[in-house]
């Protein structure tokens, strides 16, 4: 019987990935605390989903097969994570790492406790009665007290850990919410028993459109989104559950009864307390001879293609400070998105302003949930003399950076974000050129930036032309012979999709290396997802073309938002040791057998314990 094609929603298609991280938890070839790790990265990544990702169906298909389908498949994955946990704090202690039950601490170890709370813990913990149970924050942990009915909710400071140290015992932890479930007399008229829960709400702007002055007051509104999701523990009383459930306006499928502790991300404590043995190894990233010496003559001679974080990321940044303490640099432009709280590209931005130099940044202020950390950034851009230029209707996910030196002009294009933690843990290409082609073209796009209008270019594309461009290419390849390599975090775009499985029917090779979100699983096309070690992050395309082989890299995931509603950059690879080296990097992860899922209309299939691992022999 022939197989047929399946489709699945993005939100579908997303927690199928988020499985495929749980799954790293159950990986003999990976040390114990880096499981652990995979774990509190699931929980992030389940609260991301019902605070983000879930808003689409939440607001229109409530209640329907589909929608009640994604909360079945989350909370089969969160019992899965519970049974996980346990599982492997039982493995922590050959590594002397230990969570204690109340009932195990000596005499003098629960006085000890008792004062913390008292002192440290109390003082900064609110009591929210029923009434106001609407309000209960996003993400924070509550225990509920009362008698016949909740009255009070205790909600745990963020700023305190929720696995606190045992003194004299090294390696040993007590959990918070235990703390307090056995010392309530401290935060209540009487001891009462307690029940955690927690809440995760909607977080999205308001305004779509929203410029610099208005961002704070867009996301002060943003604090107040629905809930949409209710984690009760188990032995949480039916009827309390019930009167919780109904103040909160939820239906019974979207709440999750599960075994404390509620939000898995506290093990990072004991992944950060564990010895280094128990983690991966340290990656010692390459550096190309010669480039920071004289990058600008390096460039002169040759482009220079980086794969992060097998190659160095700090190569950028020290790219960018070359450029800012060079006398003969007049210019810098860059775009920047996710950039976080530290950011050596960012101070040397400030630095080059400092020095005299023209800089100007497009700095996306609706990076979603970094839009605080970048509001920080343009006070600090402008108060150094770089000019943020003002937001534009579509979203900036570009990621590029330009400089002008001495009558010539070098670029730097990126798949990832300039954050040097995004740098060491996910997989990037970098393509650092001073060819006139494509270094003029990179200058436009700036210039349509600061003029606030669309940019038209011609051998980078952006918008609507990235699917263009692509389409073209992969009707080139719809023959039999013909090979179409895509390589993205997501694809879900309606015509792309179509093409490629067009081209499949016709006798092409397709290859999708996809790994969060695909939504058709066709079974003439070849599609797989990375999971591992590292983030899988680079967006490439390559088509045969005959044996000459024509590769592309940029910003964009395959979906309309970031096609049609934000303006990305995907550039050619251009020919020489850049383009033969992205296509060996694509091959390896073609032949990875130790951290790939075949994505199949049928199921998906883990392909583990083979010798070739594209995260150890990326080339």
């Amino acid at each position: 019987m022939e197989t047929r094609p399946e489709t699945l929603s993005p939100e579908m298609a997303w927690l199928h990935f988020n499985r495929r991280v749980l799954a790293q938890t159950e990986r003999e070839d990976f040390p114990l605390l880096e499981r652990l790790r995979f774990l509190a990265i699931w929980a992030a990544n389940l609260d991301e989903f019902f605070a983000a990702r879930v808003s689409r169906p939440f607001a229109e298909g409530r209640g329907t097969p589909p929608y009640l389908a994604l909360l079945e498949e989350a909370r089969d994955q969160a019992r899965l994570a519970a049974r996980r946990y346990r599982h492997l704090l039982e493995g922590l202690a050959p590594l002397g790492l230990r969570v204690l039950p109340w009932e195990v601490l000596n005499p003098d170890e629960r006085r000890y406790f008792g004062a913390y709370l008292a002192e440290v813990v109390a003082p900064k913990t609110d009591l929210i009665p029923l009434e106001a149970v609407g309000d209960l924050s996003s993400g924070a942990l509550y225990l509920a007290a009362g008698e016949g009915r909740p009255e009070l909710f205790i909600r745990l400071p963020e700023g305190v850990p929720r696995l606190l140290p045992v003194p004299g015992q090294e390696g040993a932890f007590v959990r918070l919410g235990e703390l307090v479930r056995q010392r309530s007399d401290l935060f209540l008229p009487e001891p009462r028993p307690l029940y955690e829960l927690r809440v995760v709400r909607l977080a999205s702007l308001e305004q779509a459109r929203v410029d610099w002055e208005e961002l704070p007051q867009a996301l002060e509104a943003r604090l107040d989104g629905r809930v949409s999701h209710l984690e009760l523990e188990e032995a949480f009383p039916r009827a309390w559950g019930e009167a919780v459930r109904e103040a909160l306006g939820l239906e019974a499928e979207e709440v999750f009864r599960l075994p404390p502790p509620l939000d898995l991300r506290l093990v990072e404590a004991l992944v950060r307390a564990g010895p280094l043995e128990a983690r991966f190894p340290p990656l010692k990233p390459k550096r190309p001879r010669g480039f920071l010496q004289d990058p600008w003559a390096y460039l002169e001679a040759r482009d220079l293609a980086l794969f992060h974080p097998f190659e160095d990321y700090r190569l950028v940044e020290e790219f960018a400070w070359k450029a800012a303490l060079d006398p003969e640099v007049e210019a810098l432009r860059a775009t920047l998105y996710r950039i976080g709280d530290a950011n050596a590209l960012a101070e040397a931005l400030i630095r080059a302003a400092q020095e005299g130099k023209e800089v100007a940044v497009f700095l996306e202020g609706r990076a979603r949930f970094d839009e605080l950390q970048n509001l920080y950034w343009r006070l600090r851009f402008q108060r150094a003399g770089v000019r943020v230029l003002p937001l534009l209707e579509k979203k900036v996910h570009a990621k590029a950076l330009w400089v002008k030196r001495g009558g010539r002009a070098y670029a730097h294009l990126g798949t990832g974000n300039y954050n040097a933690q995004n740098g060491a843990l996910y997989t990037d290409l970098s393509l650092f050129t001073a060819r006139p082609e494509l270094v003029g073209e990179v200058e436009a796009f700036f210039r349509a930036l600061e003029a606030g209008t669309a940019p038209h270019l011609r051998r980078l594309k952006t918008g609507p032309a990235i699917r263009q461009a692509l389409l073209q290419a992969i009707l080139q390849e719809a023959h039999p012979g013909g090979w179409i390599l895509l390589k993205c975090n997501h694809l879900t775009d309606p015509p792309l999709l179509q093409a490629l499985e067009e081209a499949a029917e016709a006798g092409a090779r397709v290859d999708l290396i996809v790994r969060s979100t695909l939504v058709r699983l066709h079974p003439k096309v070849r599609a797989r997802s990375l999971v591992g070690r590292f983030l899988e992050h680079a967006r490439m395309a390559a088509f045969r073309a005959g044996g000459r082989w024509n590769v592309w890299a940029g910003s964009a995931d395959l979906m309309p938002r970031n096609l049609d509603r934000r303006y990305e950059l995907f550039f050619p690879l251009p020919e020489g040791e850049a383009k033969a080296k992205a296509l060996r990097y694509l091959r390896r992860q073609l032949e990875d057998e130790a951290n790939a899922f075949l994505l199949l209309p049928e199921g998906e299939r883990a392909l583990w314990g083979g010798r070739r691992n594209a995260h150890l022999q990326p080339f």
